[in-house]
């Protein structure tokens, strides 16, 4: 592993243990070079994915993108920084599950929507509303009213 530091490329690691979702090792690596410490992070990957695009563009699937924009959507909500890695790390099993290495990024999308939805509400209508590209306040209140459960009365 090279050292982010100084770039040399023989460091050595100091302790591995399983990472707090159990399906990565993290490893607290040292560089005899510039004495600099890091972390690194060591994830099972099943297949190369390749996400495609809705103007039928090819590029290869990034976890970390993924990552950043489920967090922007939960950025200053109460979800435990933990929860939000084991949301991702399933997220990215059930991809590598289906089968295909070819996935169209409508399905990544509904499989974000589905599970911010169990998560946290605001973080999945702030999802829909990038993912959707909704363009008026007409938008947000027709994808919030389809939220809503139907039969409840006011009176």
């Amino acid at each position: 592993m090279r050292c982010p530091f100084c770039g040399n490329v023989d460091t050595q690691v100091k302790d591995s243990r399983p990472a707090e979702d159990h399906v990565a090792i993290r490893r607290r690596r040292f560089c005899p070079a510039c004495g600099g410490r890091f972390t690194t992070y060591e994830r099972v990957q099943l297949r190369d994915l390749v996400v495609i695009k809705t103007s039928g563009r090819r590029e290869e699937f990034d976890r970390d993108k993924l990552e950043r924009s489920v967090r922007i959507s939960l950025q200053k909500r109460p979800v435990d920084p933990e929860r939000i890695d084991q949301m991702v790390s399933g997220i990215v099993r059930r991809l590598e599950s289906l089968g295909e290495t070819d996935i169209p990024s409508k399905v990544i999308g509904e499989i974000v929507m589905e599970s911010l939805a169990r998560i946290d509400t605001v973080a999945y209508v702030r999802f829909a509303s990038v993912y959707k590209n909704f363009q008026a306040a007409d938008d947000f209140d027709k994808f919030v009213n389809e939220l809503r459960p139907t039969g409840k009365s006011d009176t």
